[in-house]
């Protein structure tokens, strides 16, 4: 499953990254299982998307919570709990 990976504000800039398109293995299904792979990835993905660390995300920019079952194709976006303009 392919998806686009989206990072805004301190997010995008701990990881040095606006983001990406990503192959997704088959046990990744879930918003919340995302987030917990890329942190796998270590260093500045786990401390940025850290399970402890406040953060919101969007679905096809739609606000999700973790459970939200992932699609092929999907946009999925993390960022902080309040971004400035």
């Amino acid at each position: 499953m392919n998806i686009k990976l989206r990072f805004f504000a301190s997010v995008r800039e701990a990881l040095g990254s606006a983001g990406e398109t990503l192959d997704l293995p088959p046990d990744v299904t879930t918003v919340g299982a995302l987030r917990d792979f890329l942190a796998a990835r270590g260093g500045a993905w786990a401390e940025a998307l850290a399970p402890e660390r406040a953060l919101r995300t969007a679905f096809d920019q739609a606000m999700c919570d973790p459970a939200t079952p992932l699609r092929d194709g999907a946009e999925v976006a993390f960022f902080p709990p309040v971004t400035g303009g």
